[in-house]
């Protein structure tokens, strides 16, 4: 969330797409009716199904699940067309004044400039602005490869808006084909409601009047498909154009399915990043001087503007994280170990290390509260992949689906006497078990302690990951192995080796000062051994440490921030600045500096959140300025801090966004039409999809003519709750999802148990006829959607015997994959459905 769950009352417009809070946030979803009756707030829910979020909208829009770049680029183009933006935000905190070097091409055929039609790959080169005064780029050394493009230090640009190349125009341009009626053919969304949602939606901004604000609301809804993350780049395209990022209640808010998600992504979650985002080394890294260089950002922004361009401390982020993991050890003569980490040369998504599984590359695995055959996708693959494996270890406090694979229906007793998968389950704790902190989706850090201690064997997460390692060291000491250094030389010195208390991990992630170190601005001076008030001490010279640079300040030399508990709220915005805390530095709305104009003066004085104050010549306010503290609005520092170019990034250049700089609506890989913006290019042109023997796609031609959707329901949790016979009572068993006018076409009832088949297997459950989903046009079609709760699968409580044919739903699901964050399409593929 670039705000938060509490910010959320302080809005007067929300648009919720992609997520269902009602139901799968109903704690958060309090500050949602707060906003409305309060601020009389207005709410528009665009969703496949009419759920208990839509029973809270003013307005509510079905659309076809995956179309959802088709709606919100209409959106933008309404916008553009009726003038609902605020034109001092837009032209200097956003880089629509940019101009974009000559050659780049729209992808009015569904490419953009550079496409490699045989490696299915592009070439960015023209994904950039154009320079003021640039030459010819220099030519690389016979033989060797051309560098990476990179952005130029001063940037040509156009305050007017008008030139042909600024961003602003290839933007209106871009979008002008999202007009009612494409939107409509596309969406299912009659045109009549979606003029009406969007005119509702940008009307916060009519005449550029700049005093309301309005927030967008996503989760797994938008993020699940082959462009997810396209999906919620338009999301926050639509909020830079109407000024509404930075701004209490505004932002783009991502909703996370777990308590910990975001926590768990900051720590490096994720394949190709390491703790606090910082980048993976790559084989090309050979020393530490080639991935800073790499890694580290350079400021690009017009001349006359400036750029805090917060990345350029890289450097010091990296030696720190160094210094946290290998101690001593990490020295200036070896390059602070930075070789010592691993180098990514591929891809190592989820989906792909399954695919490396079942193709007989990886041949182990460590499950950790991670339920990989109900997880999917395609998930009868990721079964057949456990058969081949050498090896299986699985942490859980429950049998699952995973760690009894082999129990898949329709596995036969001689089948099973061939796996020769050796399984070795691990009793561990449960949340309530444990302590430590939770991240929230709002960034806030909050510690818990633990209500009971684990039972019986039953032991915590960190104290079996740190016996295991132990062990590995152990073996490396005595039998020596390849590249020992990481193992020998990491860093572990707590108290109780052989269970880490987390409070030291957490004090660990945070940092200290391994030698005086001194901020010259305060003539603060944090002595050797303190901990770290914040980020602004760390060094790249080895005299500090830091775990996660974005930890850095929650728990320093007064004590573990993460606990406090004080609930005071002085500005009345919700911002509750001594409840737990919040990264980066307790700072409870991100680019808060753009809440106000280019005198520091806030939009709206009734939310004021920061300002300049002159008499101090510096930024203050009741939340934490998220800016250069001295910075005087005078030097035109832009307030995206974080970019490069110190602006909110409506065109994303040199391919930080793999599959364009602008959004583009692509048909999911599985679609009842073909893309009506231009049918030769239906799908999008760099989504992985895999292509072994196990991985099958269904077509209309096929019979697939039904748009499938998954969802999770309140009463359960994921595939937990399945074991607990309270919330198994209250939902004992599985159903599809179907609209009453395909039911009666069927001559089918509720209750009826059906088939419903994609490609890839079958499905059986019980019918739940309803009218919250209705057959829709798409493209002059009439067409249905269905959906089908995830939580059931062959593991749970005697309670469901007999009641579930125990197929896990992700059986029907694609192997395909978004080529930005790797997340699977679990939603809009085709099945179809039959009496069973």
């Amino acid at each position: 969330m670039t705000n938060g769950w509490v910010d959320i009352k302080n809005t007067d417009m929300m648009l919720i797409m992609g997520g269902n809070p009602a139901e799968n946030h109903p704690c958060g979803f309090k500050w949602v009716v707060e906003a409305k009756r309060n601020r009389n707030a207005k709410i528009i829910v665009v969703d496949p199904r009419f759920t208990r979020t839509a029973t809270q909208a003013d307005q509510f829009l079905q659309i076809r699940a995956g179309s959802d770049i088709a709606f919100l680029g209409g959106m933008i183009n309404f916008a553009i067309q009726n003038k609902r933006y605020n034109e001092e935000y837009l032209v200097n905190y956003t880089n629509a004044a940019f101009v974009v070097k000559d050659g780049f091409k729209l992808p009015e055929d569904g490419l953009y400039s550079g496409f490699d039609q045989n490696a299915k790959t592009y070439d960015k080169s023209t994904w950039n602005y154009e320079e003021v005064g640039g030459g010819a780029a220099a030519k690389p050394a016979a033989g060797s490869p051309p560098p990476p493009p990179s952005l130029p230090p001063n940037v040509a640009y156009d305050l007017s808006l008008q030139n042909p190349r600024c961003v602003f125009q290839l933007l209106k341009q871009q979008y002008s084909r999202y007009t009612p009626e494409m939107v409509e053919r596309i969406t299912g969304i009659p045109k009549d409601q979606a003029i009406k949602a969007w005119d509702t939606f940008t009307s916060i901004r009519q005449n550029g009047d700049m005093k309301k604000v309005g927030t967008i609301i996503y989760a797994v809804g938008w993020t699940q498909h082959s462009s997810g993350t396209q999906t919620i780049r338009t999301a926050a395209m639509i909020q830079l154009l109407l000024g509404n990022v930075g701004r209490a209640g505004g932002g783009v808010n991502a909703l996370r399915g777990h308590s910990n998600i975001q926590g768990a992504t900051d720590m490096a979650g994720v394949f190709d990043m390491l703790p606090g985002y910082l980048k993976m080394p790559t084989p090309a890294d050979t020393d530490l001087k080639a991935y800073l260089t790499r890694t580290t950002p350079k400021a690009s922004k017009p001349k006359e503007w400036d750029s805090f361009n917060y990345w350029s401390n890289t450097p010091a982020f990296t030696v720190s994280l160094l210094k946290a993991l290998y101690g001593d050890a990490a020295t200036k003569e070896n390059d602070f170990a930075v070789n010592w980490l691993p180098k990514i040369d591929r891809k190592y998504s989820w989906v792909e290390i399954w695919d490396d599984m079942y193709n007989g590359k990886v041949k182990g695995m460590m499950a950790f509260g991670m339920n990989g055959v109900m997880i999917g996708p395609n998930a009868k693959k990721n079964i057949e992949a456990l058969k081949k494996a050498d090896f299986l270890v699985v942490c859980e406090i429950y049998p699952d689906e995973t760690s009894e694979f082999w129990r898949a229906p329709g596995t036969t007793p001689d089948e099973m006497k061939k796996i020769n998968t050796t399984v070795y389950r691990l009793p561990g704790a449960g949340f309530a078990e444990k302590d430590g902190t939770f991240v929230n989706s709002a960034r806030w850090l909050q510690w818990k302690w633990a209500a009971v201690p684990p039972p019986g064997d039953c032991r915590l997460d960190q104290e079996i990951l740190a016996r295991i390692f132990l062990k590995v060291r152990e073996k490396y000491q005595k039998e020596g192995g390849k590249f020992a250094d990481p193992i020998l030389k990491l860093s572990w010195n707590y108290t109780n080796p052989y269970n880490p208390s987390l409070a030291e991990v957490a004090k660990e992630l945070n940092g200290k000062a391994l030698a005086d170190v001194t901020d010259q601005k305060t003539n603060t001076t944090i002595k050797a051994d303190q901990q770290l008030p914040g980020f602004a001490f760390l060094r790249d010279d080895g005299s500090t440490t830091s775990g996660n640079w974005l930890f850095c300040g929650s728990w320093t030399e007064a004590g573990a921030l993460t606990q406090r508990r004080s609930p005071e709220d002085p500005s009345g915005l919700g911002i509750h600045p001594n409840w737990a805390w919040s990264w980066p530095m307790n700072r409870r709305v991100l680019y808060n500096r753009a809440s106000c104009d280019l005198n520091g003066k806030p939009w709206d004085p009734d939310r004021k959140q920061v300002w300049w104050s002159e008499a101090k010549q510096k930024w203050v306010g009741n939340d934490v300025p998220d800016f250069k503290a001295d910075s005087d609005p005078k030097t035109r520092m832009g307030p995206f801090i974080m970019n490069p170019e110190g602006v909110g990034r409506l065109f994303v250049p040199i391919g930080a966004v793999a599959d364009g700089p602008f959004p583009e609506h692509y048909e999911p890989t599985e679609s009842p039409i073909a893309n009506p913006l231009h049918p030769n290019q239906s799908k999008n042109p760099i989504a992985k999809r895999f292509t072994s023997d196990a991985d099958k796609y269904g077509s209309v031609e096929q019979g697939f003519n039904i748009i499938c959707t998954t969802y999770r329901l309140t009463e359960h949790y994921h595939y937990w709750t399945k074991n607990n016979p309270m919330n198994v009572q209250l939902v004992p068993e599985p159903f599809v999802e179907i609209p009453a006018e395909l039911a009666d076409q069927m001559g089918l009832r509720g209750g009826e148990k059906v088939k419903v088949s994609s490609a890839r297997a079958e499905y059986i459950a019980k019918a739940m006829v309803t009218k919250r989903i209705k057959g829709m046009m798409i493209d002059g079609k009439k067409t249905f959607q269905i959906g089908i709760p995830i939580h059931w699968g062959f593991r749970g409580i005697a309670e469901d015997e007999g009641k579930t044919a125990k197929t896990p739903v992700n059986y029907l699901s694609p192997a395909v994959i978004d080529p930005n964050a790797y997340t699977p399409e679990f939603k809009g593929f085709l099945v179809k459905l039959e009496k069973a």
